[in-house]
């Protein structure tokens, strides 16, 4: 099950276009002064001590102080998964949406000693710090986005609607991504390797802290955009994460956007996948 969270958007590989940069820096290459008229990519940039804080940064070129940068945020069930996993959606970005700046993030993966939130959310606050203290350099705004897909897509969700304290998130995008951990589908489910997951927040976690960590409960009517994908035959993502979260977000009148693909499960190929990246790419435009 985890290899499922994992592995999403290697799917994303069918529609693979290859990207490329006047400019590579990484840790053993640094360039001192950028020049907003080429792209420029920026590799492993760390933004914290642990091995996992690291991010990946590329910018258009003939990029403008209006500039948006689009965070890609990889799923692996909290506790594996990599950047390297969203290479395909970034470079389907990079080729489609050419005007944007994208941050493909790892961050601090959990384990028996650290959960996944609040750990994850503050690696995801850390970047967008870091962003914002270099846009100058960088020659980006302060306007985000996140696709995140899975575990990541329910960070994704959550720091959107929680943790944004200055509304810099202009939208939003959740591929198969948890909302709700107080899902009566969630709470008396029978499959062992989902609640190895979900005991990640605590074997006996209070209600209060599973609300704090859902993304369904921190929903507010200021929420961003929001575009939601899911399968209705998703092992480990019931349904009810996926249409619960639209309906709130239709009773609080927040823009969404909701797809469900009824035979479909944690990942799809072929049109579902050609139909996901083509309203996906719509809704960028119209809102990043």
């Amino acid at each position: 099950m985890k290899g499922i969270f994992k592995n999403f958007f290697i799917l994303f590989s069918i529609i693979f276009l290859s990207g490329c940069s006047n400019e590579t820096v990484t840790e053993d290459n640094p360039v001192n002064v950028l020049d907003a008229s080429i792209s420029y990519e920026e590799l492993n940039i760390s933004y914290g001590d642990d091995v996992n804080q690291k991010f990946d940064l590329y910018l258009p070129a003939n990029r403008t102080t209006s500039t948006k940068t689009i965070i890609l945020i990889h799923g692996g069930g909290w506790v594996s998964g990599d950047k390297s996993d969203m290479d395909a959606i970034k470079n389907l970005i990079k080729q489609d949406i050419p005007n944007l700046a994208i941050a493909n993030i790892n961050y601090r993966l959990a384990n028996d000693n650290n959960k996944p939130y609040p750990m994850q959310i503050e690696d995801i606050t850390s970047v967008t710090n870091y962003l914002r203290e270099e846009k100058s350099n960088y020659t980006i705004s302060e306007d985000i986005g996140f696709i995140g897909t899975s575990a990541g897509a329910h960070l994704s969700l959550l720091w959107s609607y929680a943790f944004d304290s200055d509304k810099k998130v202009d939208m939003v995008c959740s591929i198969v991504g948890p909302t709700n951990f107080t899902d009566p589908a969630y709470l008396n489910n029978t499959n062992a390797e989902l609640q190895e997951l979900l005991d990640l927040f605590g074997e006996e976690p209070s209600t209060a802290f599973l609300e704090e960590a859902s993304p369904y409960h921190q929903l507010t009517s200021q929420a961003p955009p929001t575009i939601l994908f899911y399968g209705g035959q998703d092992p480990l993502i019931p349904t009810t994460q996926g249409t619960d979260l639209r309906d709130k977000l239709q009773t609080l009148g927040v823009t969404h956007e909701f797809t469900l693909y009824e035979d479909e499960g944690h990942g799809w190929v072929g049109l579902s996948l050609l139909d996901t990246w083509l309203k996906l790419k719509v809704f960028i435009n119209n809102y990043l």
